[in-house]
């Protein structure tokens, strides 16, 4: 009765009604109170009935007016995200691709960091960085440090080694070369993919969340997510996230501390809005077990959670950033925006590092460093939507800089000996071999500024079935480098480069779309060493070879059927890097990454998600010095990499799902001669989760039980150019946590 009377009123088909109030109730109150339920002849105030008077804002991490991309059907992933300077991109109108997981699949996974996000994707493998315990993610088989990951858009602002989930409202993994649409990163990594951090915003409703948890280790976590909006149109926002970790890791005698806190603000005005976050967090881990350097051949992989780190080490680091974003509209097709952040960190690190022959022996010695960061980003942009004739236009222009200034002072000592499958405890070293500056006063030794500007054009033709994107950005990288003894200059770098990109989208239909792309990346150039291998004095020690320019080509076609989407790509990367030939070091070497993707996602059956991909990388080196090593593969790099991850919502048992995820990575070369090589690896972990109302209350139960089948197996080698260390895999481990909103 009810439906017939509204599609009497309205001329809305009855069956398309449920959809509509649904959407009304996010489109604000025009069409909200269009629909209001009430006899015909009798007022609102006549028949009692209750009005919708207030619109939902839709808050967005970047203080876009659209706010968040939609998330795509089963909720793990979103439609689109940020495509650099072009902002909020659908995946199936961009040439690029990208996929970006959401709040939900954190939470339902029980993620701690950025790393455990990226497990799910089949592009990405997880690696460390050279010498510590630093996150390091490889995309299409070329480093991304976690210095190079961006915050909401800016680089350098996110904790420098590790950052915790509770920061994130989005891991957005785009992937190929991205400096027209990113600036080149900081660290000099960023080649084959970037991974951009969403923060969290207030959403509509109050939340008030409490999560506590343990794993088998014995490792406890309590978490808090609390959120609220006011004003009278709720166009205030703040939201809270403060979090514990603390105990032993599944590695035996492998402790973890993590403190976090971090408060975003938002607001939401007719044509201006705004947003900011403070954040800051401590992490520290004791007897860290450490990655391992083969000498001479690969030695078996010792049990996962075995530890053989010395008692003495630890890594500890302290974070502190804050930044401001803010997006006006100068008119309904103009809107201009201005960031900027700051990040203040400390590190100290007692590590050591080993080799290991075959047999498990090992030597390392102890290495000690104390590192402060302070950075400063900022970008402002304009973008502006026109039509020419039947040509539409979407304009962006964006001006961006980047200050750092590293202070870093290491000391070496004498090496101690241990063995992989019998850990002995070894006394702490106290004799120097070699002094890196003053511990407790550490010098400056690093500056880095970057500047750029960029200018865009999206052209729409055919009713903007096809798309076309032409651009440029002229990038300038200046470093200077200092002794960390003396403080005296040693070495300096100022170059710039202009980056392309072409990019093009056909959408075949409403489920098809075909792209292409030629784009670049940009890093600094290598600096040389001071002596060669063989211990000669390098004739142009010091000095850096200008900017490597990488180009990529890729074609593919993207896939959206409503409830399952995906897309198959193929791409060539080529990256320049330095060589020593005889004494002398040079730009000369090549490494060319071609490579095949698949990728899937959504909800194809009611209660049933699938999330994955394939993919397939053949990883060359080429034009190496006399060509001794043209033709072998990278180090680091698996020919095959395969994800599949799928949810089960058991049928009668409501609330309660199934889940799995398997990773295989297949073998790796450990060397560039390629005669050193680790074995392929899978990886099986499994998980449920139980959702239930205890005194009217959401609750939800979830367990996860990682490396389900206990395998043993060499995670990662390489990570850091030219180096070769190895990281063994995390152990089975059992987590626990419940969910409870207030």
């Amino acid at each position: 009765m009810f439906s017939s009377l509204i599609s009497r009123k309205t001329g809305i088909a009855p069956a398309l009604l449920p959809l509509c109030i649904a959407a009304g109730i996010y489109a604000g109150p025009t069409f909200a109170q269009s629909v209001i339920l009430e006899p015909e002849g009798v007022s609102a105030e006549e028949s009692g009935t209750l009005e919708l008077n207030e619109t939902a804002i839709n808050a967005s991490a970047d203080a876009s007016a659209d706010g968040l991309v939609e998330p795509y059907a089963g909720d793990q992933v979103a439609r689109g995200g940020r495509v650099g300077i072009l902002g909020n991109r659908d995946y199936m109108e961009t040439p690029f691709t990208s996929t970006n997981y959401t709040s939900q699949l954190i939470q339902d996974q029980q993620a701690r960091s950025v790393a455990d996000v990226l497990q799910n994707d089949p592009s990405v493998r997880i690696a460390r960085g050279f010498g510590n315990m630093q996150e390091l993610y490889v995309v299409r088989g070329f480093p991304l440090y976690s210095d190079d990951i961006s915050y909401n858009g800016l680089y350098g602002l996110l904790p420098r080694q590790y950052v915790a989930s509770e920061f994130i409202e989005r891991v957005e993994v785009f992937r190929g070369a991205s400096a027209f649409l990113n600036g080149a990163a900081p660290g000099g990594t960023g080649i084959g993919g970037a991974v951009n951090i969403l923060p969290k915003r207030a959403p509509n409703e109050p939340l008030t969340r409490l999560t506590v948890g343990a794993d088998s280790g014995g490792q406890g976590t309590v978490a808090a997510d609390l959120g609220r909006r006011f004003g009278a149109e709720n166009q205030f926002g703040v939201r809270l996230n403060a979090a514990k970790r603390d105990g032993e890791t599944g590695v035996e005698d492998e402790d973890q501390t993590l403190d976090m806190f971090v408060l975003g603000l938002d607001y939401q005005g007719d044509r201006l809005r705004l947003s900011a976050d403070i954040g800051h967090q401590y992490h520290f881990l004791d007897n860290p077990r450490p990655s391992v350097t083969p000498n001479g051949g690969i030695p078996s992989a010792p049990d996962s959670d075995d530890n053989f780190a010395q008692p003495w080490t630890y890594s500890k680091e302290k974070q502190t950033f804050g930044t401001f974003r803010a997006e006006y509209d100068f008119a309904d097709s103009v809107t201009g925006w201005l960031a900027a952040g700051v990040r203040d960190g400390e590190e100290k690190n007692r590590l050591s590092n080993p080799s290991a022959a075959p047999d498990g022996t090992t030597s390392g010695s102890r290495f000690d460093n104390h590192r402060e960061d302070d950075v400063f980003t900022g970008e402002i942009g304009l973008r502006a939507r026109a039509q020419t004739g039947s040509v539409s236009h979407e304009l962006v222009t964006s001006a961006a800089i980047y200050d750092s200034k590293e202070k870093n002072a290491n000391q070496f000592y004498s090496a101690v000996a241990g063995n992989l499958y019998d850990p002995f405890d070894a006394a702490l070293p106290t004799t120097v071999t070699f002094d890196g500056g003053d511990l407790s006063n550490p010098k400056v030794t690093e500056r880095i500024h970057t500047k750029s500007f960029a200018l865009a054009d999206t052209l729409g033709f055919m009713d903007d079935r096809l798309l076309v994107t032409l651009g440029a950005r002229w990038q300038g990288i200046e470093t200077k480098s200092y002794a960390s003894t003396t403080g005296n200059r040693s070495a300096q770098y100022d170059d710039s480069e202009i980056t392309p990109v072409a990019g093009v989208v056909y959408k075949l239909n409403d489920e098809l779309s075909v792209y292409a792309n030629y784009i670049e990346g940009l890093t600094k150039g290598d600096s040389a060493p001071s002596q060669t291998s063989g211990n000669l004095p390098v004739l142009n020690a010091g000095t850096s070879l200008a900017p490597y320019v990488a180009k990529q080509t890729e074609v593919g076609l993207k896939y959206d059927g409503g409830a399952l989407g995906g897309s198959i790509a193929v791409f060539s990367t080529e990256r320049p890097f330095g060589v020593l030939e005889g004494q002398t070091f040079r730009e000369g070497g090549e490494q060319r990454n071609r490579g095949i993707e698949l990728s899937a996602f959504g909800e194809p059956v009611f209660g049933v998600r699938v999330l994955g991909g394939v993919t397939l990388l053949d990883a060359k080196q080429k034009k190496t010095l006399n060509g001794v090593n043209d033709g072998n593969y990278a180090i680091g790099v698996p020919k095959v990499q395969a994800n599949i991850g799928g949810e089960w919502d058991v049928p009668g048992i409501s609330g309660l799902t199934l889940t799995s995820l398997v990773v295989h990575t297949g073998k790796q070369y450990a060397s560039a001669s390629n005669d050193l090589r680790l074995p392929s690896w899978t990886r099986l972990d499994l998980g449920a989760r139980y959702k239930v109302k205890l005194d009217d209350r959401d609750v939800t139960f979830r367990a996860r039980l990682d490396n389900a089948t206990g395998r043993d197996y060499w995670a990662s080698t390489g990570g850091y150019p030219g180096a070769n260390y190895m990281v063994l895999g995390a152990p089975r481990t059992l987590a626990l946590s419940a969910t409870v909103d207030f």
